[in-house]
């Protein structure tokens, strides 16, 4: 095709023909029967955000006890304790304002008690050289990091459940 064959784009209407190949309409979405979604539910179970936080605490306690066992600091021990707390305080808040018994699961409630959450992990943050007279920072955070990566490991493990 020669650039004179070509003919000039006519705006919008051109390039939404180009862009969008013909697909046809889907079909009306069929409201699900009570069997159907039980089913649906018995396929696919929920993961509970209280358990991946009560995860989340154990695993904190664990790696503070290695941290005890590995330096024999108690300060250490005080620090990487501290970090779980950082880890799992701001999401206990997140978890009880979303789903708790007044919580609103809307994406803007969601994004508020987010907010919440940062925020108070931030501020826990700040005030840990406080809490914790001689923190060690490197038990502080790296525990705070492993509390936090139970999260995706938890989804994983969920995503792993349901292809079996």
């Amino acid at each position: 095709m020669t650039p004179s064959e070509r003919k000039p784009s006519g705006g919008f209407e051109d390039s939404q023909d180009s862009l969008w190949p013909d697909e046809k309409p889907d079909a009306p979405v069929q409201p699900l029967t009570r069997d159907e979604a039980q089913a649906l539910l018995a396929r696919y179970p929920t993961l509970s955000p209280w358990r991946v936080i009560a995860w989340q605490l154990v695993v904190g306690v664990l790696v503070a006890l290695l941290w005890g066992v590995a330096s024999g600091d108690l300060v250490a021990v005080k620090s990487s304790l501290y970090g779980a707390a950082v880890a799992v305080v701001p999401n206990v808040l997140m978890v009880r304002g979303v789903f708790g018994p007044n919580g609103g699961r809307s994406v803007g409630g969601l994004l508020v008690w987010e907010l919440i959450k940062i925020c108070g992990a931030g501020a826990l943050l700040a005030i840990s050289p406080v809490v914790v007279p001689g923190l060690n920072w490197a038990a502080m955070l790296i525990t705070m990091v492993l509390c936090m990566k139970v999260i995706g490991v938890a989804l994983l493990m969920q995503g792993r459940l349901k292809k079996s």
